[in-house]
């Protein structure tokens, strides 16, 4: 990776990535996307092709029995998968957010007990942070955790909980000490067997429906002591350092969206005839189709130098990572719509592709911090 500030270099194996990723995307995803999106299932079938390949959580480093890709190697994996199946995207993307707080600021004992599962196959992490009433006031959250001499006893409620129910694994954040504010939040590793741990029904959404999304709950639920994150009180920073390197995650979902639906939308206007020639040989057409590609390959430029400034660990990681994934995402619903649009009255239908790309793409303005909330991180950068 180049060492420039600001720059990064794909190597050949991250073109081989690519190459791989996309040949298993195509013949093991793409054809179960469409029933999975209307049964509303867990793509099964995507998740154990992406175990068997590898290609699950990559980001695992060697030393917890994963293959230490790094994170442009990551994009690169979310982005090709979401190409043709959001939903499937999850489960690389999910397995980064759940794990990366471990990573960031676990013990070496804790590191050692719950990565190697995820890294194997053998489980999947998700991420708890936001509540009915603490979503993007994440600091306002009313879960609790409280230490009984070796355990800590949780209670609250937390949702929008991406592939709760499928996960073995979650990290939650709980209010340890409820006088000091953010500071009195604490991260915690939760499995899914623990006492008075459950899982309610899944969210009737509007897309990413194959990704099942539930509220979790918390009665008396007890953990070993040791499976606290980091420090009592350090779980909001390690939340926010979390966001800092997976919201690029999402912004390489966001391109894979963008770039699937695109590519149906070429495919369909270079087939399809009106008044005796190709729809695409239409200036119209040609212009939106131009733009089209043209923001694309901008937002992909960005959750790829984003990606590397994590790699790098450099300081201003919290400004890019929020502007790539707020672009990104933005791109993504720009795109489909137009792709939409460029199918006329066939792609208003489930026979395509792109009208469940374009359900697919909003949640990326929304989810790990809504765009809204993504201006905010920017401003505050800009101006401290």
């Amino acid at each position: 990776m180049d060492a420039s500030f600001g720059t990064y270099r794909l190597t050949d194996e991250h073109n081989y990535i690519r190459e791989a990723v996309r040949e298993l995307s195509e013949k093991a995803i793409a054809p179960h996307a469409a029933e999975v999106d209307d049964e509303s299932r867990f793509p099964q079938e995507a998740h154990d092709a992406l175990v068997q390949a590898g290609f699950h959580a990559t980001h695992i480093p060697e030393a917890y029995e994963g293959v230490g890709a790094d994170s442009i190697a990551t994009a690169i994996v979310i982005e090709e998968v979401a190409r043709v199946c959001a939903s499937s995207s999850l489960i690389p993307a999910v397995n980064k957010l759940g794990t990366m707080p471990v990573l960031l600021s676990a013990s070496e004992e804790l590191k050692a007990q719950v990565l190697p599962p995820v890294a194997r196959g053998e489980a999947m992490f998700s991420y708890a942070l936001s509540e009915r009433e603490a979503g993007s006031d994440a600091g306002a959250m009313k879960t609790r955790a409280v230490l009984d001499g070796d355990h800590w006893v949780l209670n609250g409620t937390k949702c929008w909980i991406t592939n709760a129910g499928v996960s073995e694994y979650y990290t939650v954040m709980a209010k340890t000490d409820p006088n000091a504010g953010t500071k009195g939040i604490s991260a915690f590793v939760v499995h899914k067997d623990d006492p008075g741990f459950e899982v309610g029904p899944k969210e009737r959404k509007l897309g990413i429906k194959g990704s099942p999304t539930r509220e979790i709950y918390f009665t008396h639920c007890a953990i070993p002591a040791n499976r606290i994150i980091g420090e009592p009180g350090t779980g909001f920073a390690t939340a926010m350092r979390t966001l800092d390197h997976t919201r690029l995650t999402i912004g390489a979902q966001a391109v894979g969206i963008a770039q699937g639906a695109f590519d149906a939308a070429l495919a369909y206007t270079k087939d399809r005839k009106q008044f005796g020639k190709s729809v695409s040989d239409f200036q119209g057409v040609q212009f939106m189709l131009a733009d089209m590609a043209m923001k694309i390959e901008a937002a992909r430029q960005m959750i790829y130098v984003a990606a590397a400034r994590a790699e790098r660990g450099e300081k201003d990681l919290t400004f890019i990572s929020a502007a790539a994934k707020c672009f990104a995402s933005d791109v993504a619903m720009e795109v489909t719509t137009d792709a939409v649009q460029l199918f006329g009255g066939a792609g208003y239908t489930q026979d395509f592709p792109v009208e469940r790309m374009m359900r697919d793409a909003k949640i990326t303005q929304i989810y790990e911090g809504t765009n809204q909330v993504q201006r905010m991180v920017m401003a505050r950068q800009l101006l401290r």
